[in-house]
């Protein structure tokens, strides 16, 4: 059986560190993901979540990243996953009484968006 493998070009643009719900940052990448180019920008602005600014800020430097690295057009390009994953916490604490401290976990997100082009070959390997 020869192994054959599509390619997948494309590029992906990542966010750190975000001040964020798993929860409400999904629901806008669950919407925008298999989606085109296009559309992707255009769906977060109707949408009535205050991270959608933030998600559209990841779209462009992906489509940006996939036109200068691999010569792609914009037009040609869908995303092709949008992951929410756990980060970093913020650690915190709190005064208490008889002068202890409380711990407080601020968490943060990583945001990863890659889009890829309509493009499929074969990779020889």
């Amino acid at each position: 059986m020869k192994n054959e493998k599509k390619s997948e070009i494309g590029a992906r643009a990542l966010g750190k560190n975000i001040r964020a719900s798993a929860i409400k940052i999904r629901r806008i990448t669950d919407r925008i993901r298999g989606c085109s180019y296009g559309e992707a920008l255009v769906l977060p602005e109707f949408m009535p979540h205050k991270k959608c600014y933030l998600i559209s800020q990841l779209i462009l430097p992906a489509a940006a990243n996939a036109n200068t690295n691999f010569g792609l057009n914009k037009s040609d390009l869908f995303i092709s996953e949008a992951r929410v994953e756990n980060s970093a916490y913020l650690k915190r604490f709190r005064p208490r009484a008889q002068g202890r401290g409380y711990p407080i976990k601020k968490p943060t997100r990583k945001v990863t968006t890659k889009s890829n082009s309509n493009f499929a070959g074969e990779i020889e390997g």
